[in-house]
């Protein structure tokens, strides 16, 4: 196994830890967690199809990974909600 496919591999772990965590109720979309897991995998799996020259692969990937910072931005962007002080 080549140091590829190690990074490979643990760019789609990455990728399904927050999609598992999603659905199974453990981790909301909208938030800095999900997202980072989301476009660090999909980076790591863009640049090795971008080196691979797997096309389709790189347009799946780099889209998830844009998508991906787009939705990062938009959890850092948002308001804090107020907490209650007692």
């Amino acid at each position: 196994m080549h140091a590829v496919d190690i990074l490979e591999i643990v760019g789609a772990i990455t990728i399904l830890i927050a999609f598992t965590a999603s659905q199974t109720g453990r981790l909301a979309t909208k938030t800095r967690s999900y997202q980072l897991l989301n476009l660090v995998g999909s980076a790591v799996l863009a640049a090795i199809a971008l080196v691979q020259a797997s096309w389709g692969f790189l347009l799946l990937e780099g889209t998830w990974a844009v998508v991906s910072l787009f939705g990062l931005i938009a959890v850092l962007r948002r308001k804090p909600e107020p907490t209650l002080q007692h």
